[in-house]
């Protein structure tokens, strides 16, 4: 692993939602995430050319979707998916955006060439920050049943020369969702949109 990267601590968190107030799915729709903190070699300074930490991600990224995957129940039960980061306050924004190509095209491989854009957020924040995930549909963003959010965060990340990276993927969409649109078994254009 390289130089850059010196990883403080994993986290994960999976959900099994049955119903949201209508009928208990006897299946649950499983949510999750898995976060990775660690240290921001770029902290405190600007430094110009911050790309040879994102090549260096790509290893972290891969093996982070890989445990999420395997946590969720196996590749080929993910439905939707999203990215975020969290820099701790000596970082800059930018530092954040360093997980887009690691942590997306990870995604996207482990699952066998996702075809959606993995959509993302990202903010500087203090220890506990929380950040609001979005998520789409794998393989066409406007399925609208798979519209939808996950709250992310570490207790005790990130500290001010910290980043927290975080993945989401989930099992299927909103459990009861039913207001039209796209639905997943209508996808037909293969464009990661439609």
């Amino acid at each position: 692993m390289s130089d850059l990267i010196k990883v403080r601590k994993i986290v994960t968190h999976t959900e099994n939602i049955f119903h949201e107030g209508g009928p208990s799915l006897k299946n649950p729709i499983k949510k999750g995430y898995i976060s990775i903190v660690l240290n921001n070699p770029y902290a405190g300074k600007f430094v110009e050319d911050i790309t040879p930490m994102m090549e260096a991600l790509k290893p972290v990224g891969l093996e982070a979707a890989e445990h999420l995957i395997k946590l969720l129940g196996g590749s080929n039960q993910i439905q939707s998916y999203g990215k975020g980061s969290i820099v701790g306050e000596e970082g800059e924004l930018e530092h954040g955006a360093l997980w887009h190509v690691p942590g997306g095209y990870a995604m996207r491989e482990a699952l066998g060439g996702a075809l959606a854009i993995v959509p993302s957020s990202k903010k500087v924040g203090g220890i506990g920050c929380r950040l609001d995930i979005p998520i789409t549909h794998i393989n066409a963003s406007y399925v609208r049943s798979h519209f939808d959010a996950m709250e992310v965060y570490v207790q005790d990340a990130p500290r001010p020369k910290e980043i927290v990276y975080s993945l989401v993927m989930t099992t299927g969409g909103r459990t009861h969702s039913r207001v039209g649109g796209l639905e997943a078994d209508q996808i037909s254009v293969k464009d990661g949109l439609r």
